[in-house]
């Protein structure tokens, strides 16, 4: 079964198509990235797929059931720009966040979800800065904590939403490092994802996206010059750029 399954999505802001008749399925286990130029409705897809933006038309199941059916199984790290870091709570206390899905909001986390959101942080790097005042940390250090909070969750698939972007290198080794264990655990990773250049290092399945699915499969056949090209049309030299640079490695690889 499918970890994700799009048909016919579209999503409008006003008068204008973010996306367009969209048609997406994602096995389960992949680490998938999706891809696209700026303005080509990538985030927009990981929030309808949620159901944190409005839809027009179209339908989306995790594992054959809507979201709102599903949504224990599921986990969210938005992008950090997104998040309100004053606001006056600790490190730990965010991480407990990630267990109240299983909890119900009645219930408050005890000793077993206390010790679950700590060995999140420790997963991180994080535990440490366990009470910490959130808005104090540094921007990879706040990524990490998010994604901390998504690991408490449980989750069997896990939506980020450029996780990667604007951390420092030991913060996205971090990242990455948990999002394989995550992959090999039979987990579903969907992740926004903006530089192409590690694209065909960190992921096994691509989506190219722009308003439309333009490409999707596994990277080593999806991947191609062509399929960029299609994806990134005016901004098309420097997506050659970065895929010839990638074949380039590729056969180095096969040397």
């Amino acid at each position: 079964m499918n970890a994700l399954d799009i048909h016919d999505l579209t999503v409008s802001y006003r008068d204008k198509v973010a996306l367009q008749d969209v048609d997406l399925a994602i096995p389960a286990g992949k680490l998938a990235a999706i891809i696209g130029p700026n303005g080509a409705g990538k985030s927009t897809l990981l929030k309808a797929a949620l159901g944190l933006v409005p839809t027009v038309a179209g339908s989306v199941l995790i594992y054959g059931q809507p979201y709102a059916k599903q949504r224990h199984l599921v986990g969210y790290v938005p992008q950090r720009s997104s998040v309100d870091w004053d606001f006056p709570t600790t490190v730990l206390d965010v991480v407990l966040m990630g267990t109240y899905g299983r909890l119900g909001w009645i219930r408050r986390p005890g000793r077993a979800e206390r010790d679950r959101a700590l060995a999140c942080l420790d997963q991180v790097g994080m535990a440490d800065y366990a009470d910490r005042q959130i808005g104090q940390l540094s921007g990879g250090q706040q990524q990490r904590v998010f994604l901390a909070r998504a690991l408490a969750q449980d989750a069997s698939v896990y939506f980020l939403d450029e996780p990667m972007a604007g951390v420092d290198a030991v913060t996205e080794q971090t990242i990455l490092s948990v999002l394989q264990d995550l992959a090999r655990q039979g987990r579903t990773i969907i992740c926004v994802h903006h530089d192409l250049d590690s694209a065909p290092q960190y992921f096994d399945w691509v989506v190219l996206l722009n308003v439309r699915v333009i490409a999707s499969g596994p990277l080593a056949t999806t991947f191609t010059a062509d399929n960029l090209r299609k994806t990134y049309g005016g901004s098309m030299r420097a997506a050659i750029a970065h895929f010839q640079h990638f074949e380039e490695e590729l056969e180095q690889a096969k040397r």
